[in-house]
């Protein structure tokens, strides 16, 4: 079976273990029953972007061309740094867009990844950002009422916690247990401690319970290989597993996020 076409990040279901598709062109192909078995993957040297679907030569911001790039809010810089979201100034790239996803409640909250970190997503529920980032355990802290506060709530526990997984720490293995309700009372007298300048935005959410994540992956690599699949086109392999966007195969680990938009033979 050989399936063609731009690929995007996989579509990730809730369950024990998580259930992943890969869409591939118009396919959306099951991962998780054909762990275990071989796979090619094979890159057509063809690029399309994520939003206009023009053919480009290079890939920003894991899947759009320059001109999307450079007028698109989602690839504005500001996306990484909320605490820099500049709507307010009204300077935002597509304010509508903006509004929808940014002028809209996002939770501030603790995985456990590559080890305790803090981050922010919008709604209420960061299950699916917890799956994404391949967390083992995840806990909502904190309701923001936009992402600007959100951010600015992240910047401060970052003084004190991680903000980033270390993906090749993430992918050697279940991180050390961590109780993650201590861990946010630790931070929380932290910052009482040493209060910041116009206090913290949102509310917390005392009775919030963590959340065990269960990933399909048969063994873990021993040594984290993640081939450039643009460079070196082919890779071939038994599929170990999935973890937050990575296949992890006996050869190598590819992160499918990083090469959205990029045209794949998978067979």
């Amino acid at each position: 079976m050989i399936v063609r076409g731009p690929i995007a990040k996989m579509i990730a279901t809730p369950g024990s273990p998580v259930r992943y598709v890969l869409p591939v062109g118009s396919e959306k192909l099951p991962i998780n029953d054909r762990i275990g078995g071989t796979f090619r993957l094979r890159f057509e040297s063809e690029i399309r972007c994520l939003h206009c679907g023009r053919v480009t030569r290079k890939s920003f911001h894991q899947g759009y061309c320059y001109p999307c790039f450079r007028v698109l809010a989602r690839c504005d810089s500001c996306m990484v740094r909320p605490e820099r979201c500049h709507f307010a100034a009204g300077t935002c790239r597509e304010p509508a867009w903006g509004e929808a996803h940014c002028l809209v409640p996002h939770t501030v909250y603790l995985a456990n990844s590559s080890g305790v970190k803090v981050g922010i997503t919008r709604g209420l529920d960061p299950t699916m950002r917890w799956i994404d980032q391949g967390a083992a355990a995840g806990l909502a802290i904190r309701r923001a009422a936009d992402r600007l506060d959100a951010g600015r709530v992240e910047v401060q526990l970052a003084a004190f916690v991680a903000d980033r997984t270390n993906w090749r720490v993430m992918l050697k293995g279940p991180p050390e247990p961590v109780d993650l309700r201590a861990e946010r009372e630790r931070l929380f007298a932290l910052l009482t401690a040493a209060p910041r300048a116009g206090g913290l935005p949102g509310r917390e959410i005392p009775d919030a319970a963590p959340l065990a994540i269960e990933y399909p992956v048969l063994a873990y690599p021993k040594k984290i290989v993640a081939p450039n699949l643009v460079r070196s086109p082919l890779l071939e392999g038994t599929l170990l597993g999935v973890k937050g966007q990575y296949l992890i195969f006996d050869t190598g680990v590819v992160n499918v996020r990083k090469y959205g938009g990029h045209c794949f033979a998978v067979e």
